[in-house]
């Protein structure tokens, strides 16, 4: 049976006697030494992964009752009561209106800048992280290929040396060659699934930000034309 159809039939193995963990153990030490720099890869990535996953649903708030309430607070409060509101609530969102109220004072234009500053820094932080789980993506069928080449590399080294081809001889050769590519192809998907939940989550924050902040400026601009 081939590897793929090893791994598919992984819990009828373990049901068999052989542990899904065991099975992996030897698939993971029969694969040379390639394989260690694609677990390293594993390891790191889901570490990023998880942190920036964690991160991004703390940064994640009900924008549209943000929104309500804010307004509501400068409609009975002033600016003095929504930037207590923003003050108490995480994310993005309210960190931008924040910085926004507290150049509410020096006019619109101001607010805008300000706004538009904190945006790009509260961008930055949200995508922190996610150039390292790019390059990892990368990395990981990159040195699956490589203990792939090596091996075959080492598979005909053997061919020649025995002055014969044989089934035997050949085989093990090319199965710790694939093993690195199963093994690099697998950790590159499971990390590209994280990575695209991690741009889309993103890039809603992202547009929600925008959304709020015009928002928040055209609330302002109410409450500076009834003042006059």
């Amino acid at each position: 049976m081939n590897l793929f159809g090893s791994l598919m039939l992984l819990p009828q193995e373990a049901m068999a006697g052989e542990g899904v963990i065991n099975l992996l153990v030897r698939y993971f030490n029969e694969g040379g030494n390639f394989m260690w720099p694609v677990l390293i890869i594993l390891i790191v990535g889901l570490a990023i992964a998880f942190e920036r996953v964690i991160q991004l649903i703390l940064a994640d708030v009900n924008t549209r009752k943000f929104i309500v309430s804010v307004k509501n607070a400068l409609d009975e409060g002033g600016v003095s009561a929504a930037e207590e509101i923003c003050a108490s609530t995480r994310g993005p969102v309210a960190s931008v209106f924040q910085a926004g109220l507290l150049r509410a004072n020096e006019g619109i234009d101001a607010v805008e800048k300000a706004v538009v500053a904190y945006g790009s820094i509260e961008m930055s932080f949200l995508e922190r992280g996610l150039v390292w789980l790019s390059l990892f993506i990368a990395l990981a069928p990159m040195f699956g290929f490589l203990g792939t080449v090596i091996g075959m590399v080492e598979a005909f080294d053997a061919i020649e040396a025995a002055g014969d081809i044989s089934p035997s001889l050949v085989a093990r050769g090319i199965k710790i060659a694939l093993l690195t590519t199963v093994f690099g192809l697998i950790v590159a998907i499971i990390l590209q699934f994280f990575y695209n939940y991690a741009v889309s989550k993103i890039d809603r924050i992202v547009v929600e930000m925008e959304e709020a902040s015009i928002e928040l400026i055209d609330s302002l601009v109410v409450i500076k034309e009834k003042a006059l």
